[in-house]
């Protein structure tokens, strides 16, 4: 009995100290970028249309959010990702100019990780981003051209850099498994040192085409997109098994997001719990910029959490150099804040407001309101499926004039303002696009009501 006793004393300590270790050794971290990915893809948001069991799986086990909200387009998104920085900051307020940043002027992630021994990698799409991934400090790459690449058609070869090297896709290679085999061989190689993985899937940007698992001849729409949403999710099983099989995943955090809202046609398929989404993709309704988060690291964080907390896109340059001990940068502003405690499960102060921009637009929204640049407030109550423009009175005026300090504060107007037509694309497409619509203003398909 005694005997039994001390085993179940050393049990118990032994477990103790593991997961003390796993609070404080540096965790390796994996961030997968979804692309045009908004709640209505996910099951375990409660997409009526799609299942996600190895993304829901990552929920299950780790900590799931339900107000992350990042830029509505995709340029401009990762630019805040991996700076830490508003667009009004970096001059990434829209697709154009987001590829004017230079890496003398704004540190990326990997930058600021290298010194706290970390080994990074970018695979998959760069997009916007300027140069390249080693210009801003990535270790090693596989970067594909284009904004979402899968396999060559009739009409096309594309091409991809692999460490310097421009090679091009063969016929019967599909995009994103040589993404997935790529990251295998860099995780293969470093089981020992602590890394950051920027992993920028293809899935589920358009154009949207068959999966090596769709069925023969599938021509509709809704049976693709399913696939790709099915493909993605099946990555991530691949994934976990990997890192199952290397031994990595105790001490590998796992961080899934959404690069902006869902697209298109895409958008308009999908519901939660029987309703539809306001907004998508490039707009400034809540469905341009709401977005999936699902942080993953077993034995640190608990089991199957949900957090109401507002989460900016910000705010993960100070939470993963926080958890890797490493110093931010000094020489610009980080918009940022840090939730690394809510991920260790600690006490701590969470945000009190998002921002949001695109083009000539944007506005600062807390769990209730919403205040845009041209004043009008909106009640979020019923966010994510409405957002109503509310008529300013007595009940509401200390709400906006909440909203309106922090705009006040940010300034967002002295900053680098935008140089195109204000809606955030590609200057001429944007062009084309009011020619289509006979120039009419305020389209909320192009953006919304921001």
């Amino acid at each position: 009995m005694k005997i039994l006793k001390c085993l179940l004393v050393f049990i118990t300590f032994s477990g103790s100290i593991i997961a003390q270790t796993r609070q404080t050794a540096k965790p390796n971290i994996i961030f997968i970028l979804a692309d045009d990915l908004g709640l209505d893809g996910v099951s375990c948001y409660g997409a009526d249309n799609y299942q996600t069991p190895n993304i829901d799986s990552l929920a299950k086990q780790g900590l799931r959010y339900n107000h992350a909200y990042t830029a509505p387009l995709c340029g401009p998104s990762r630019a805040i990702i991996l700076t830490g920085r508003y667009a009004f900051r970096t001059g990434a307020v829209n697709q154009d100019m987001t590829g004017q940043m230079q890496p003398n002027v704004e540190t990326m992630l990997p930058k600021i990780l290298k010194p706290a021994g970390y080994t990074t990698a970018m695979i998959g799409k760069w997009g916007q981003l300027p140069l390249g991934p080693a210009e801003f400090g990535f270790d090693d790459y596989l970067r594909y051209f284009g904004s979402g690449i899968y396999k060559n058609n009739p009409n096309k070869t594309f091409k991809y850099d692999l460490n310097g090297s421009e090679l091009k896709l063969k016929d019967e290679e599909y995009m994103p498994d040589l993404m997935h085999d790529h990251l295998v061989e860099f995780l293969s190689k470093h089981t020992q040192d602590p890394f950051y993985v920027y992993y920028s899937l293809s899935n589920v940007h358009g154009q949207i085409v068959s999966t090596p698992d769709s069925k023969p001849n599938t021509q509709n729409f809704k049976d693709l997109y399913t696939d790709n949403i099915n493909y993605m999710d099946k990555l991530v099983g691949k994934l976990l098994h990997t890192l199952d099989s290397l031994k990595l995943r105790d001490n590998t955090m796992i961080v899934f997001f959404g690069d902006n809202g869902t697209a298109a046609r895409a958008a308009e398929l999908g519901t939660v719990h029987g309703k539809s989404i306001i907004g998508k993709k490039g707009t400034m309704q809540e469905g341009g910029s709401l977005v999936p988060l699902i942080v993953n690291w077993p034995g640190v964080i608990k089991k199957g959490k949900v957090l109401n907390e507002l989460i900016d896109a910000s705010d993960f340059v100070p939470t993963f150099a926080q958890l890797a001990g490493a110093a931010l940068p000094t020489n610009n502003k980080i918009d940022g804040v840090s939730f690394a405690y809510q991920i260790k499960g600690q006490k701590g102060t969470p945000r009190d407001w998002i921002f949001t921009e695109l083009g000539q637009h944007w506005y600062v929204r807390n769990s209730n309101w919403k205040l845009n640049r041209a004043g009008e407030l909106y009640d979020m109550r019923n966010a994510p499926f409405e957002e109503k423009l509310v008529i300013v009175d007595d009940q509401t005026r200390a709400e906006k004039e909440k909203l309106q300090r922090v705009l006040d504060q940010l300034n967002p107007a002295a900053g680098i303002l935008d140089k195109g037509d204000g809606e955030g694309r590609h200057a001429s497409k944007a062009k084309k696009i009011k020619n289509k619509k006979g120039n009419k203003k305020g389209n909320k398909k192009v953006v919304g009501n921001g």
